[in-house]
């Protein structure tokens, strides 16, 4: 089944399991979403992207393409990915002055992503001209905007990690400086750990869009991520979205690995 999310949350039925989708849609992407899990494509390649896409596309919500095969693969495989049908979250986190930052956001909404982000930590004038940068290139594109997401406090960082930096706010306190500072600047996402989600929802808008990283299906390796929760707990302390890498990508069977993880939410 494949439907538009519009306003109210909604069942969807996704490899033959029915899924509760949470949240206030996603009035901006015209890609039907299947679900709410986005595969992380965290390998170094095209070809191995474009094997892993043919496996997943069917069934994810989104595609996230980071810094690492950007470099390696450049905007034409976003191309690629999108020629599958599946919708493509860049995932960038473009940290720069103002004008340089609305650049490349034009470019993006041109490659047709359906999310995108940049670091909060960027400042106010940074957020507001990368949204004003995404609203007016999609006009001229004649396409929905994409959903320009902050990024607060990374996944891998911890108090002590933060103090490191000179930052002497604990993680939870720094994540809801900068979540509350983005909505300011009219940003309708952010990416936060999954340990945060339910502080956000306590102070922020219901119509922010909460993008969760660092997921782990029970039993799984913890690898980098710090602060974690299953797919599951995190859908039901109000993500919007799950990013989901080495569980799905590096698994012997990717779709039976996001099957797997699918059947824990149903």
């Amino acid at each position: 089944m494949q439907r538009l999310l519009t306003s109210a949350p909604a069942v969807g039925t996704v490899c033959g399991l029915e899924i509760a989708f949470s949240g206030p849609g996603r009035p901006w992407l015209t890609t039907p979403v299947r679900n709410p899990v986005i595969a992380a494509l965290d390998v170094p390649t095209a070809e191995r992207a474009l094997e892993l896409a043919g496996h997943l596309a069917p069934d994810i919500g989104a595609l996230k393409v980071g810094k690492e095969l950007f470099t390696s693969a450049g905007p034409e495989l976003v191309r690629q990915l999108r020629a599958t049908g599946a919708a493509v979250f860049l995932d960038l986190k473009f940290h720069d002055i103002p004008n340089t930052v609305a650049r490349a956001v034009e470019a993006a909404v041109r490659l047709d992503v359906q999310m995108l982000t940049m670091h909060t930590s960027g400042g106010l004038a940074m957020m507001k001209a990368a949204v004003e940068a995404a609203e007016a290139a999609a006009r001229q594109c004649q396409r929905p905007a994409p959903l320009l997401l902050g990024v607060t406090v990374l996944t891998s960082l911890d108090d002590a990690s933060l103090k490191e930096v000179g930052i002497d706010r604990p993680v939870a306190a720094q994540v809801e400086w900068l979540a509350r500072l983005a909505v300011r600047a009219g940003v309708r996402g952010l990416v936060c750990s999954p340990q945060e989600l339910g502080l956000l929802r306590s102070v922020l808008p219901r119509d922010i869009q909460l993008v969760t990283p660092g997921i782990r299906p029970a039993g799984a390796a913890l690898g980098d991520q710090k602060r974690t929760l299953t797919p599951r707990q995190a859908m039901a302390a109000g993500a919007d979205w799950l990013v989901v890498g080495r569980p799905i990508v590096a698994a012997p069977d990717p779709r039976a690995a996001l099957r797997e993880l699918l059947a824990s939410l149903a």
